[in-house]
């Protein structure tokens, strides 16, 4: 499957870390993540080596292209609120949000409110609660062309609602 893994560049990128571990988790489960290069040391160094609207159409691309948007949003960025918002918006394709519960109060309650039906929200404490979440989320493990519905969490909660 082709995922489209958001972080911010700009932002506050404390949480990388847990992005290189989310990438690493899919790319060991056969992924193409077609962002990976957003949790190198480098990833604003590198943006900046093309033009803005070049990044605008590399990522819109990407975003056409993938089959599951999964985005780190604990750091403030313009650009993953523009990524969910167009993918919620203009496409059936699943989101998954995951961001530190300790910076809930700090994340867009455009974010942590969220309750459209193909958006999951996984607010989390621990790198092991994101491994757990990844390791056992069927939209993540399955391919995409089995997938069908919406994620439920173990307890039968719906997408658009917290897993953890």
């Amino acid at each position: 499957m082709k995922i489209y893994f958001g972080f911010t560049v700009a932002g506050d990128r404390s949480a990388i870390d847990t992005a290189r571990r989310v990438v690493e988790l899919l790319e060991e489960y056969g992924h193409e993540v077609l962002t990976r290069h957003l949790v190198d040391a480098n990833a604003w160094e590198a943006d900046r080596l093309i033009s803005p609207q070049d990044v605008y159409r590399r990522d819109m691309a990407w975003l056409e292209q993938c089959d599951l948007f999964i985005a780190e949003v604990s750091g403030s960025s313009f650009g993953l609120g523009f990524e969910t918002g167009y993918l919620l918006g203009a496409t059936n394709k699943k989101v998954i949000l995951l961001y530190r519960r300790e910076f809930e109060q700090r994340i867009s309650l455009l974010i942590t409110g969220n309750t459209h039906a193909n958006c999951t929200l996984v607010p989390y404490a621990t790198m092991g609660e994101v491994e757990e979440f990844i390791t056992t989320s069927t939209v993540i493990r399955e391919p995409a062309s089995a997938q069908s519905g919406v994620e439920a969490a173990p307890g039968g909660t719906p997408a658009g609602r917290r897993l953890l």
